[in-house]
């Protein structure tokens, strides 16, 4: 069943199966074992080893981003333990007097940290969860606001992991600079432009539409917390720099470990240092030396006694457990999937060199591909690392505008599949972030990005036919405005009656 239709199957149902249950760890797990059973011709003892044996080897290959979670929980921990959280929340209620300013704030601190979407997630909602609960907004709805502040940003921002990414996917022996193609491809990512607009339109006319607007109407003072804290066990001695300097220091701290794992201290220069750095690895480095610094801070001035402090850590930890237990699942998923077993990619890559398509539409065609297959897959990476080499192969290792706008639908595909996944890393990481219920944030956050996706797809039609990216841009954005406009009125309306 390698390499065939058969190969998609296992994603499918345990996403069906999760949309339908409610219970992702099950669902995942029931996906997994379709894939391995196909992969073993129904052996189940040898599908039981294959399950087990990709899970470990998974969680092997992804240790240094479980242990930053570890770190940043940990960090959390400390953060709410002070009070330190709470006073800003305290502070952040007297300056930001609306809902409308509390949701602009967090996208806009989410279009700030564009260096790494996993750093982004996390960060964004420690920081904002107690502006958006001082302002009664769902952490459905700040899941969403992380989201698509994450990913979207990070694939038009040349200074990040995804930028190295992209540079790097580009097939041997092909002549073409990556960097300079990524930077080509960004006035071109019809879904990562759209979707800043869309957060903005809805920002600035302060409504929203479908299960969204359903799922606030439910939850109307945004008591939708996954796990609270029990105030009683909150300490009054921290202050609001106890908060926003950590941050502050992690940022730096994390930064600077990309530029050093990068080689920026062997002479390499701020891109290459980018484009080379071992983004993991530096946030587990900035997130460790940021917990110390914290310790630093705290224990001197009796914020937190060091008892405390060590109780932290663990409940930090605890906390952690369920986005590493979904992650540790998804990435297994994926892993069935991969070129070793399934080969889903490699089934969707000879079906596409496969069929003889006009080059007019190639760039639609590519984003719908590369959409679905980030969506099954809930890979956006590994997605353009298999499409991107065919297109290449596809335009001759030309690059034409119309291939540089083909590549730019791969890379938006892939960004909408992995958002509007539930078996995303991205997806899961902005769930945990906001607190939320991971299902709670895929359920209200899919019409939205697919409302953008079927922009996007006119756009590259537009796109493809006249061989002008900026047309492609326009024919977007204006769709989307005139769909945002007509939902608005309709909103307005009902409010009205």
């Amino acid at each position: 069943m390698a390499g065939t239709a058969w190969a998609l199957l296992p994603p499918v149902i345990a996403i069906v199966l999760a949309l339908i249950t409610k219970e992702v760890y099950v669902s995942l797990f029931v996906g997994i074992i379709s894939g391995a059973l196909f992969f073993t011709n129904f052996n189940v003892i040898g599908s039981l080893e294959t399950t087990f044996g990709l899970m470990s080897s998974k969680v092997g290959d992804n240790t240094n981003i479980i242990i930053f979670l570890i770190f940043l929980g940990m960090l959390v921990s400390l953060m709410s333990k002070s009070g330190a959280s709470k006073a800003y929340g305290d502070w952040a209620a007297k300056s930001i007097k609306s809902k409308r300013g509390a949701l602009a704030a967090t996208s806009a601190l989410g279009a700030l940290i564009f260096v790494d979407d996993y750093f982004n997630c996390l960060t964004v909602g420690t920081v904002m969860s107690p502006v958006t609960d001082k302002h009664n907004i769902t952490r459905a709805k700040l899941a969403y606001i992380i989201d698509a502040t994450a990913a979207p940003v990070c694939i038009i921002a040349p200074i990040s992991s995804w930028a190295a990414a992209v540079g790097s996917s580009m097939p041997e022996g092909s002549n073409i600079d990556g960097f300079n193609l990524f930077l080509q491809t960004i006035p071109a990512n019809l879904y990562a432009i759209l979707t800043i607009i869309m957060i903005i339109v809805i920002i600035a006319l302060n409504f929203d539409f479908g299960p969204m607007k359903k799922y606030n109407a439910s939850h109307p003072e945004g008591g939708d917390v996954l796990n609270k804290t029990d105030d009683s066990e909150i300490k009054s001695n921290g202050k609001v720099f106890d908060l926003v300097l950590p941050i502050i220091v992690l940022i730096v701290l994390c930064v600077a470990a990309m530029l050093y794992t990068g080689g920026i201290l062997e002479g390499a220069n701020i891109v290459d240092a980018f484009a080379n750095c071992s983004s993991s690895l530096a946030l587990v480095l900035g997130s460790f030396f940021t917990i110390i610094f914290v310790f630093l801070l705290y224990i001197p001035r009796k914020v937190i006694t060091p008892g405390e402090f060590a109780e932290s850590l663990v409940s930090g930890f605890k906390a952690m457990v369920p986005a590493i237990l979904i992650l540790t699942l998804a990435w297994t998923l994926g892993g069935i999937c991969d070129a070793d077993y399934l080969n889903a990619g490699g089934f969707v890559g000879g079906f596409v060199e496969s069929n003889q398509i006009s080059l007019a539409i190639l760039p639609a065609v590519f984003f719908l591909v590369s959409l679905g297959l980030a969506f099954a897959t809930g890979t956006s990476w590994g997605t353009f690392g298999i499409l991107i080499p065919i297109c290449v192969s596809v335009f001759g290792g030309t690059t034409s505008q119309l291939m540089v706008m083909t590549v730019a639908a791969i890379l938006a595909g892939a960004v909408c599949g992995d958002h509007v996944s539930p078996i995303s890393d991205t997806t899961i990481l902005a769930s945990t972030g906001a607190n939320c219920n991971h299902l709670d944030h895929v359920s209200t956050q899919m019409p939205y990005a697919l409302i953008v996706a079927g922009c996007c797809f006119t756009g590259y039609l537009v796109g493809g036919f006249t061989s002008n990216l900026w047309l492609a841009l326009v024919t977007g954005i204006v769709l989307l405005l005139a769909v945002l406009f007509v939902s608005y009125m309709i909103s307005s309306k009902k409010k009205a009656a």
